[in-house]
């Protein structure tokens, strides 16, 4: 009896499992793929995630195009996107204004800016990003190659606006205000997180604060982009 009890609660216990890494992937839809994809937006170049690529997908899976001053991203595979042109060194304060229309998704998606951008496109790329949630939360990772690495985990924070239904609009500046000793992370004209450079300059970081300033989107995400600058300080 002690073995029979003992097995059932081993087949128990692995259908719990089971049923917990189903529900776990089940979690993310597909990347979807846009008809008509593209870059665009001249000078302007990406990388999708390695995960999306070894699945199939490119960059002609998302439509990334310029409309006047306004950038406009119909985004399938999670990316990030560059401009050579937006490289930033010393004392500076990067921004971008970014509007979600809607929640594709049936969970909220992060959008936002990433700094000390080097070798992108490459193997040995480097960045490190700041991105804003539509449920008033924020996230900072930085990618060296294809190692993701989360330096500060997704956090609410009373800065990031909050989108009162999925059908509702948000809006998020998000930026990065870098000086000698730290770079910060400002959504909607407030810090919410900054780091002394030591933490995350270095071997296996970011080969500097200065570098290029990108966009950075999660996958199934539509956004306008308006405002994209860098000012020295």
């Amino acid at each position: 009896m002690r073995l029979v009890h003992g097995t059932a609660l081993a087949l128990a216990a692995a259908v719990i499992a089971t049923s917990a890494i189903g529900a776990q992937q089940q979690a993310e839809a597909p990347d979807r793929k846009i008809a008509g994809g593209g870059i665009t937006a001249p000078g302007w170049e990406g990388k999708i995630d390695a995960q999306a690529a070894k699945t199939g997908g490119t960059l002609k899976d998302s439509m990334f195009m310029a409309m006047g001053d306004m950038l406009h991203l119909t985004i399938g595979p999670a990316a990030s996107y560059w401009n050579p042109k937006y490289t930033a060194a010393g004392n500076f304060t990067a921004k971008a204004t970014f509007t979600e229309a809607k929640q594709v998704n049936d969970h909220p998606h992060p959008f936002g800016l990433f700094i000390g951008g080097s070798k992108l496109g490459t193997p040995d790329a480097a960045l490190m990003y700041c991105v804003a949630y539509r449920d008033g939360s924020f996230l900072v990772r930085r990618f060296n190659g294809e190692v993701a690495t989360t330096v500060t985990r997704k956090t609410p924070h009373a800065a990031v606006k909050k989108a009162a239904t999925a059908a509702d609009s948000v809006t998020q500046e998000v930026g990065w205000v870098v000086t000698a000793d730290k770079a910060a992370c400002v959504i909607n004209g407030a810090e919410v997180i900054s780091y002394p450079k030591s933490e995350i300059v270095g071997a296996g970081k970011l080969a500097s604060t200065d570098g290029i300033v990108g966009i950075r989107t999660a996958h199934n995400l539509d956004l306008t982009i308006t405002g994209f600058s860098i000012t020295k300080q």
